[in-house]
């Protein structure tokens, strides 16, 4: 494999470190839902570009061998081909294991909880648990099942009529906007690099503040939604974290969803530091792109040398 082509491979491992700030920071100046929707394209477009990299080590290094197996010799070129598709190979089984684990983890955790709500009244999308205990989520569809807005007695008893609908809303529009896919997606692309994982809690406070915005509209008072998100929320403190899976109007940091409930409704971002930021993120997943697509370039040049070698070898 050429000094090129490992170059190219490198900096495609190493560039979404730089991507991922780029992302949170477009996703700040965008309303909830384009945000959201751009952190779940970028981890996927990292996660990618990060598996063909590391296919790209492991082709190499197999290239490398044939070639070396033909009776004409290995090529000129540095011998960390064979290492580097070692390595390659180890951290695609790395990311292919955790990548399971999480889709078993999610799994498990949507069928633990669909039994643990199982015989609780049930009318319709509300699903009514009795307890002492507060809380309040969106329970996304699961082996044919619809989703469900899952609320304890005790959350119902700690809001009033007009808070019950700023949060039904709230847990309605996470189950038709299928929230919890976008929150999967994400957690599965963080199996395939480290810096994927700075998204997932960005992508999450996105969820919420799209949530958020549709219940506003839903009721059409935002300070009544303010008001109902934050009490919501202190009620629920102590039910614990939420698993993103499970969105629920609790999620997040409260203070700067209800700030921003206050505040007039998102508009389209204006100005120059959104294009900035934007410019900046096209920039950076063009380049991991181009790197990937230099490498590929490089791997089919790097075949033509396999086989012209070759056919120097077998020719008397």
């Amino acid at each position: 494999m050429s000094v090129l082509v490992a170059v190219l491979l490198a900096l495609a491992l190493v560039w979404p470190w730089a991507a991922v700030p780029a992302a949170r920071r477009l996703a700040d100046l965008l309303p909830p839902k384009a945000a959201a929707l751009t952190l779940a394209g970028s981890a996927v477009a990292l996660a990618g570009s990060t598996m063909w990299a590391l296919g790209g080590l492991v082709a190499g290094g197999l290239l490398h061998l044939m070639l070396l197996a033909e009776d004409g010799g290995g090529p000129a070129g540095p011998s960390a081909a064979v290492p580097l598709a070692v390595a390659g190979g180890a951290a695609l089984l790395v990311v292919a294991g955790l990548a399971a684990r999480l889709w078993h983890r999610q799994r498990q955790l949507l069928t633990r909880t669909w039994r643990s709500v199982a015989g609780h009244p049930d009318s319709g999308e509300l699903l009514v648990v009795p307890g002492e205990s507060a809380d309040a989520f969106a329970l996304p569809g699961h082996r044919g099942r619809p989703g469900r807005i899952v609320v304890t007695a005790a959350m119902l008893r700690t809001l009033d009529v007009d808070g019950r609908d700023v949060l039904f809303a709230h847990e309605r529009a996470h189950l038709a906007g299928r929230h919890h896919l976008l929150a999967r997606t994400v957690q599965l692309a963080s199996a395939a690099h480290p810096a994927v994982r700075g998204l997932a809690a960005a992508t999450s406070f996105q969820l919420e503040r799209w949530a958020d915005e549709e219940a506003a509209a839903t009721v059409g008072d935002r300070r009544l939604a303010a008001a109902a998100v934050a009490r919501a929320a202190l009620a629920s403190a102590a039910s614990g974290r939420r698993p993103s899976l499970l969105p629920a109007i609790g999620t997040g940091p409260v203070p700067r969803r209800v700030g921003a409930l206050l505040d007039a409704p998102p508009a389209p971002p204006r100005g120059r530091a959104p294009r900035t930021a934007a410019v900046a993120l096209l920039a950076v997943v063009a380049l991991s792109l181009t790197l990937s697509l230099g490498s590929a370039f490089g791997l089919h040049e790097y075949i033509e040398l396999v086989r012209e070698q070759a056919q120097q070898a077998v020719q008397p």
